[in-house]
């Protein structure tokens, strides 16, 4: 029942959301996408937490993200640098979560081939457009690439409960092609298809995350 009401909310708040981000609204956004953002840290608590050192890990990753999200609403470069940062060390704490909670085999490294091939091919894609933010996207695409792969480690752990494991790796993906949508916004295109595209991607991702306290036990 609070799953539910949480995702009710969120969706309230995400509609709401792409109202003001299309009226370029920083007061509408701060209202509610603060709020929103919140609800995904809201979400992981309110789950069983079998594993708790999973859910601490998880916990503080969230947060971070909460912050990035803070940050990044305004256009200024050093705050849209200082959101970066956040949610590069938000994705630290989600591999640290994700390896903690799982046994590697010998399947992730097809994962690992595959997400780094595509992560490669986004930086070559990026790489005309990023001027002084080369490194800051290099280390950001690396983490979040490691991010994924750690996902797919707990997707292929025959140990952990099948629902859990896909909730883990959907909710690592979708982050992953969120930031894409970022990316293309912040560097190559500034428009609201972005937005329109990734912010549900992203809150989706994140808050399949949060379940995924729950769910692992």
């Amino acid at each position: 029942m609070e799953n539910t009401l949480v995702i009710v909310i969120a969706l309230i708040l995400l509609t709401a959301l792409l109202f003001f981000e299309r009226k370029e609204s920083v007061p509408g956004k701060l209202l509610t996408k603060t709020p929103l953002s919140f609800l995904f840290i809201l979400a992981a608590a309110i789950q069983s937490h079998p594993v708790p050192a999973y859910y601490r890990f998880l916990l503080i990753g969230l947060i971070l993200c909460l912050c990035g999200d803070v940050l990044l609403i305004f256009s200024q470069r050093k705050a849209f640098l200082f959101g970066l940062v956040s949610f590069l060390l938000g994705h630290i704490f989600y591999v640290l979560a994700f390896f903690n909670v799982s046994q590697a085999s010998s399947a992730v490294w097809v994962v690992a081939v595959i997400v780094c091939v595509f992560s490669i091919g986004v930086f070559v894609w990026l790489r005309p457009h990023l001027g002084s933010m080369m490194v800051p996207v290099i280390l950001y695409i690396t983490v979040i690439t490691s991010m994924v792969i750690g996902a797919g480690a707990v997707l292929f752990d025959p140990i952990l409960p099948q629902n859990g494991r896909a909730v883990v790796f959907a909710g690592a993906l979708f982050f992953y092609l969120s930031d894409l949508f970022v990316a293309r916004n912040r560097f190559v295109e500034k428009a609201f298809l972005n937005r329109l595209l990734g912010l549900p991607l992203y809150y989706c991702g994140q808050f399949l995350l949060a379940f995924s306290a729950g769910m692992l036990g």
